[in-house]
């Protein structure tokens, strides 16, 4: 199947996701989070979609469009993160980027190659990913390489200075995963990443304005110093091309708990 940049459908379709509430069964609210799996999943054994929400009170909108973006502050929050770059770009609102993550021991760490695009709709701001191939960027011998099958952000301004940011996503880890290593991002690992991304989003205004403060590229396309690519170098990245590595047999116990688990 052909890469192809989401058209205003797409966005629109992703938002009405993010937003709907039936067919969804809460699975976690607790410190301002609230974690949302679909309800026909139940017992099912597909990849699973996710979705979550927390509300930033005295964070912008715009403030929370550009943390995410900004990769040059994603370390600042994003603990999990063990590489981050941008690859390339495609249009004035689309790239490709790579992103590793740290995965607790004894899993082994993932990453990813994926398309992202971004839009402004009003009050709303989105950004969604896919993984797709890119012929400089295979696999890494000390990754397993999961696949986004749908990722994104909605960003809804509630007043001059306060949002409601939604996640949602459907990710394939690969690697076989036992049941308790889902549950335990669902409930722990994902709504504390949340949090951080709340928090962050505070102290942005700041750093920012000691760090090229004017540079915004996502909001200033002119401003990309990153090559250009033709969607047609690109292609769909299927988990079943992937190899298969089976970590399911991995004990609970093996695990250090998590800090945010009380």
């Amino acid at each position: 199947m052909q890469v192809q940049i989401p058209d205003d459908v797409a966005f629109l379709s992703f938002r009405d996701q993010c937003l709907a509430t039936d067919g969804w069964l809460s699975r976690y609210s607790r410190k301002g989070v609230t974690v949302w799996c679909p309800q026909e999943a139940e017992g099912s054994g597909g990849v699973q979609k996710v979705k979550m929400r927390i509300v930033c009170k005295d964070v912008s909108a715009e403030t929370l469009y550009d943390v995410l973006h900004d990769t040059s502050y994603r370390s600042k929050w994003d603990t999990n993160m063990i590489d981050t770059y941008d690859i390339a770009k495609l249009t004035a609102n689309a790239d490709v980027g790579y992103y590793s993550w740290r995965c607790p021991v004894p899993l082994k760490n993932r990453d990813f190659v994926t398309m992202r695009s971004w839009l402004p709709l009003g009050n709303d701001y989105l950004i969604i990913n896919y993984s797709v191939k890119h012929p400089q960027h295979p696999p890494k011998k000390d990754y397993i390489r999961a696949v986004s099958l749908l990722t994104g952000y909605l960003i809804q301004a509630s007043g001059a200075a306060c949002s409601t940011l939604y996640y949602l996503t459907q990710v394939d880890p690969r690697g076989s995963l036992p049941k308790w290593v889902v549950n335990r991002v669902s409930q722990f690992v994902a709504p504390k990443a949340m949090r951080r991304i709340y928090k962050a989003s505070l102290k942005y205004p700041e750093w920012k304005r000691r760090h090229s403060p004017g540079l915004k590229p996502w909001r200033f396309p002119e401003q990309s110093q990153l090559p250009s690519i033709r969607v047609t170098e690109l292609q769909l990245q299927r988990a079943e091309s992937l190899e298969e590595i089976d970590e399911s047999s991995l004990g609970e116990e093996k695990l250090p708990p998590s800090d945010d688990e009380e």
